[in-house]
């Protein structure tokens, strides 16, 4: 019998992964907020409006996006086009527009954009890929990627070549194939560390040794240890957690949350909390792997691997 979700076009358990996920994040960003109501009902709005638009969404059939995939592929590279020409700088990177009262990035437009178009070229043809169409494959990867790169966003760059060469990948590309380019990638190495911006390359050697200037580039990372460390195996309990009420953990409501839900929730917190995007993932890969059709499966695995 066909299921209440089957008829929503919703995965069950896959929809109750992500809601178990947005209701942890409100219970931590609550306390991390400083108990702040403003902050928690913007998230709880952003919610609504993020799980809205993926019901919405879901009542699309897939055809219909591999459809209107090249559309948006080619709006998305000239939309990064006009932000390099006509772009809004802000803390030195230009990578808004402004059309009317909307600001937007146009670059999160090609998170998806790239593995529905990779999708779109390699889903109608006989998989492995043969050389010349991977090659095609990574072309269109790296237009917008190097776009992306420009303004500079190394982040966002990397998160769109990523979804881009994870559908590559799922294509069934062949090993000697993939051992060649992780051979080209390595020797690349040192060409791209020469064009980073010296910001981008301090960011790469505080990562690598954050003790180096534990009270300048390496704070964040060593503050972010101590408190997730201060947590134990069982944690110092919900709205309990010591470093970031005193202002010790910075960003401590975005980029820095992890490290006060290990304080409060510690090591056993933290493992069911990474076993919960681990059932997501699992489970987004495995109605990758039931897809009736290779654009189906590609996206849907490129999706997920991304997310992962």
């Amino acid at each position: 019998m066909t299921s209440p979700w089957h008829k929503l076009h919703l995965d069950g358990p896959l929809l109750a992964g992500l809601l178990l996920l947005a209701c942890v994040s409100l219970l931590v960003l609550y306390s991390a907020g400083g108990q702040d109501m403003q902050l928690l009902w913007r998230q709880v709005l952003r919610f609504g409006l993020a799980f809205g638009l993926m019901f919405v969404l879901a009542q699309i059939p897939p055809y219909r996006y591999q459809q209107i995939a090249p559309l948006l592929f080619g709006v998305g590279v000239l939309l990064l086009i006009a932000v390099l020409l006509f772009g809004d700088i802000a803390k030195g990177a230009q990578r808004w527009l402004q059309v009317g009262g909307l600001r937007f990035q146009p670059s999160e437009i090609l998170k998806l954009a790239v593995p529905l178009m990779v999708a779109w070229y390699l889903g109608n043809k006989p998989l492995p890929p043969s050389l010349l169409r991977a090659l095609v494959t990574l072309t269109l990867i790296a237009v917008p990627t190097g776009l992306v790169a420009k303004q500079p966003d190394m982040g966002t760059a990397l998160l769109i070549a990523s979804a881009g060469l994870f559908v590559l990948l799922l294509s069934g590309l062949r090993w000697r194939v993939i051992g060649g380019a992780a051979l080209l990638a390595a020797a690349a190495v040192p060409l791209v560390w020469r064009v980073m911006h010296e910001y981008q390359r301090q960011r790469v050697l505080t990562f690598l040794n954050p003790e180096h200037d534990p009270l300048g580039a390496g704070y964040h990372i060593m503050q972010s240890t101590i408190a997730i460390g201060s947590g134990g195996v069982f944690g110092k309990g919900w709205l309990d957690g010591t470093q970031s009420y005193l202002d010790f953990i910075p960003e401590r409501t975005t980029d820095f949350i992890f490290a006060v839900y290990g304080e409060e929730f510690g090591l056993i917190g933290a493992v069911l909390l990474l076993a919960l995007f681990l059932f997501v993932i699992v489970r987004g890969l495995i109605i990758a792997y039931s897809a009736q059709n290779n654009f189906n499966r590609l996206v849907a695995g490129g999706l997920i691997l991304s997310f992962f």
